[in-house]
């Protein structure tokens, strides 16, 4: 799609991430977010951007516009106008592909993007009915009015309410879900474990060789993920239990195959080529030539398919095939959602008919995929995992030649999901 002026996205940093309940549960989402803000701001030319957008998936009564919040607790600049966006787990990939569209290469030149959940710090609220119960039992003026209200509520409705990981249209958790699709598309459980180990593994080499040095910023006493396993191995994970089907004797997800809840916070720079003279020069980029959102109707296909509808029509659009794509980033909520995204990718039939792009892209260069580990292995904070992902993979690309691409890819709850095509330039 054309736009006004190249749009650039340039590596930023995320707090380490941990399990729920974990290292970083003291933490609320300012909290994580604020001292990310703080050093993506603090080596800016300028001292700040030109706007901000900022979000976060697990909502809290606290605040309204989580964005505006980060900046004011962060000492960053009270002029830089700031927003917030919410999309499931594309949410800051979605916030980087707003700030793409807004950059103009005149007003708007750099935007700090980011996103977080503290899944540790969940608040828990009233039902509505005892809700609206409380309120009418405020505005009541006298005694005798309060005494009357006090003969409305029933016991029925004194309830707290705790939001919960599931579609609010299905009642089904992300979990249960995939397991309905892995089914459909004959994913096994080996297939599931293997690509798990593999993240853990490489995310782990990633550690001991240095590359996630730069792109993590310690936070507390924690300076790096803590979720990423050194010691497990097939065999390990072949013990574990399935999580979201234990009666049918079939399930295949697991706690060690699937993404854990995470707590963590995120942040990617968008800028037009002014805004990158605003940068430190060694801030990996790469220059974002297209996006493509997918949505598809998840009573009828699996709620966490669209990313296999919305590749293929993207590199149509650019008339690439898989072999063209030298970086693949695939979030992995599931080992056996991206076995079932390359398998339907491989699919003449799904191509054809579901994705409606009928031609052959090749074979899919599986080598390629998440070079260093993904979000089974560092886990995945709803709203920090488009930023983490993006910041990963530009530094990935950008020590690629000139001209090899990459694809970003994220799925999400509600049947949507996001793609990027990145090249290194």
């Amino acid at each position: 799609m054309p736009r006004p002026v190249d749009v650039w996205l340039a590596a930023g940093v995320r707090t380490p991430f941990a399990k729920v309940d974990g290292p970083l549960a003291a933490f609320d989402a300012i909290e994580l977010s604020v001292p990310v803000a703080r050093h993506m701001v603090a080596e800016l030319k300028g001292g700040k951007p030109d706007f901000a957008v900022w979000g976060v998936v697990v909502p809290s009564l606290t605040f309204s516009n989580i964005a505006r919040e980060v900046l004011m607790d962060a000492d960053i600049d009270a002029t830089v106008p700031a927003f917030s966006t919410v999309m499931a787990c594309s949410t800051s990939m979605m916030g980087a592909i707003e700030a793409a569209g807004m950059i103009d290469g005149d007003s708007y030149n750099l935007a700090l993007v980011g996103g977080v959940d503290s899944l540790s710090r969940i608040q828990i609220g009233l039902g509505q009915r005892l809700s609206d119960w409380l309120r009418k039992f405020q505005q009541a003026r006298s005694l005798g009015q309060k005494i009357d209200q006090v003969t409305h509520v029933q016991l029925q409705d004194i309830r707290l309410y705790i939001p919960a990981i599931v579609n609010r249209t299905t009642g089904l958790s992300m979990g249960e879900h995939t397991e309905i699709t892995a089914k459909e598309w004959r994913i096994g459980r080996p297939e599931q474990d293997e690509i798990a180990l593999a993240s853990h593994q490489r995310a782990v080499a990633g550690w001991e060789k240095g590359f996630f040095d730069d792109l993590v910023i310690p936070i507390g006493d924690v300076s790096r993920d803590t979720i990423p396993r050194k010691d497990t191995s097939l065999e390990k994970l072949a013990r574990l239990l399935p999580t979201f089907d234990r009666t049918s004797g079939k399930g295949s997800l697991t706690a060690g195959n699937s993404s854990p809840l995470t707590d963590g916070a995120a942040a990617i720079w968008v800028a037009s080529s002014k805004g990158l003279e605003r940068l430190p020069p060694t801030t990996p980029r790469a220059k974002l030539i297209d996006w493509e959102i997918g949505s598809v109707d998840f009573r009828v296909e699996g709620l966490l398919m669209a990313p296999a509808f919305a590749i293929p029509r993207l590199l149509a659009r650019h008339d690439l095939s898989y072999a063209d794509i030298d970086l693949w980033e695939i979030h992995e909520a599931f080992a056996a959602q991206v076995a079932f995204h390359l398998k339907a990718l491989q699919d003449a039939d799904f191509l054809r008919d579901k994705a409606k792009v009928p031609r052959d892209f090749g074979a899919f260069p599986r080598e390629r995929l998440n070079p260093h580990g993904g979000s089974t292995a560092i886990g995945h904070p709803f709203g920090a995992t488009g930023a983490r992902i993006i910041s990963q993979a530009v530094k990935e690309l950008a020590a690629m030649k000139k001209g090899q691409r990459a694809i970003v890819s994220i799925c999400a709850d509600g049947g949507q999901g996001s793609v990027m095509l990145l090249e290194a330039a």
